[in-house]
C-alpha cells in the first residue's frame, strides 16, 4: 500500500463544506430542516416519500409483493424525494424522519397518522400490519429478524464505505478501498455460505430479509452497484448470483425496483407511483414522448 497523504487530523475537527465529494452539496454535520416544505398527500392510506436507491427499493418491493398477494390495504402513493436537491431537509420530511434519510412512510389508516422511518423498521411494520413475509414460528422469525438487522448493520460498509471510496470520493485512497473491499467480499461470503443450502435467506420461505438484502447485495452481483462487479469478482459468488436472479424473476420485485427510480433506462423509471396502472402508462419513456 502506498501512503498517498500526509494528512494529520487536527485536535478538533471542523466542517469544510466544500470537500469535493459527490454529495458535498447535501452533506452536513447538523440535523433539522433547512427550509419549510410540506409533503404532498395522495389518495391511498400509505404515503411513501422515497428515492429508488437500495433502501428505497426494499420498501417498494415489499409493497408490490403485498399487492400481488391481494392485500388491497397496501395500495400506496410513492412520492419522489430528490436528495440531490435537498428535499430530505424540508420541514415536512424531517417531521417524518428526523434523520433526513429516505425512505419515510406515513400510514393514514390509523386513528392518528403513524410515521415510520428507517427502511428496516418500515419493512417490519408493514409485514406485521399485513401478516405477510414475516414468519410466525419462533425460531424462523428470529432467523428472519437476525438477517434483517444483519443487513441494516452491514450495508453501510458496502454503501458508505466501499461505494463511497470506490465510486464517489474525489480521490482514490488505496487504504480505504482495500479495507472496504475486504469487508464487502467478506459479507458476500457470509451470504454465499448461507445460500449454499437455502433457496432464500431464511430457508424455503421468501421474507422481508430477502427484500432487505436483495437491493444491496443482489444489486451488487447483478452489476447494478458502483460499476464494481468485475473489481469485486462478484460472479464467483454463485449462490448469491442464483438467489439474486431468482428474486429478479419475480414481477413484484422488478416493479418495486422501478418506483422512484431516476437512473438507468427510461422504461425502467416510474418516478412517482400512485396507481398500479402507472407501470404501463407513466414510465419516463412514455412521459417524455407524450411531453
Amino acid at each position: 500500500m502506498n501512503d498517498s497523504s500526509a494528512y494529520k487530523p487536527p485536535k478538533v475537527w471542523k466542517w469544510e463544506a466544500q470537500d469535493g465529494g459527490a454529495f458535498t452539496n447535501i452533506n452536513r454535520p447538523i440535523a433539522g430542516p433547512t427550509h419549510d416544505k410540506e409533503l404532498p398527500i395522495g389518495e391511498h392510506p400509505l404515503q411513501l416519500y422515497s428515492l429508488g436507491t437500495p433502501n428505497g427499493v426494499k420498501v417498494t418491493v415489499l409493497l408490490e409483493e403485498l399487492l400481488a398477494q391481494g392485500h388491497t390495504g397496501a395500495e400506496y402513493d410513492a412520492w419522489l424525494i430528490k436528495i440531490g436537491d435537498g428535499d430530505q431537509f424540508g420541514s415536512g420530511f424531517v417531521g417524518i424522519n428526523p434523520n433526513s434519510k429516505i425512505p419515510a412512510l406515513m400510514d393514514h389508516s390509523t386513528a392518528t397518522p403513524t410515521r415510520v422511518f428507517e427502511s428496516g423498521a418500515i419493512l417490519m411494520y408493514l409485514a406485521e400490519k399485513f401478516d405477510a413475509f414475516l414468519p410466525t414460528e419462533v425460531s424462523t422469525r428470529a432467523e428472519c429478524l437476525s438477517w434483517l438487522f444483519w443487513q441494516m448493520g452491514s450495508a453501510p460498509y458496502l454503501g458508505g464505505g466501499f461505494g463511497h471510496f470506490y465510486a464517489y470520493a474525489p480521490v482514490k485512497i488505496e487504504y480505504a478501498i482495500d479495507r472496504f473491499s475486504m469487508e464487502t467480499k467478506r459479507q458476500l461470503d457470509v451470504l454465499e455460505r448461507r445460500l449454499a443450502d437455502n433457496q432464500f435467506i431464511c430457508g424455503d420461505e421468501y421474507t422481508i430479509a430477502d427484500m432487505a438484502i436483495w437491493p444491496w447485495y443482489g444489486g451488487l452481483v447483478m452489476g447494478w452497484q458502483y460499476d464494481a462487479a468485475e473489481f469485486l469478482d462478484v460472479q464467483s459468488f454463485t449462490n448469491v448470483v442464483r438467489w439474486a436472479n431468482k428474486i429478479h424473476n419475480r414481477e413484484p420485485a422488478r416493479r418495486g425496483r422501478m418506483v422512484n427510480r431516476v437512473r438507468g433506462e427510461l422504461s425502467g423509471q416510474l418516478r412517482e407511483r400512485h396507481d398500479a396502472g402507472d407501470f404501463e402508462t407513466k414510465t419516463q419513456d412514455k412521459l417524455e414522448v407524450a411531453g
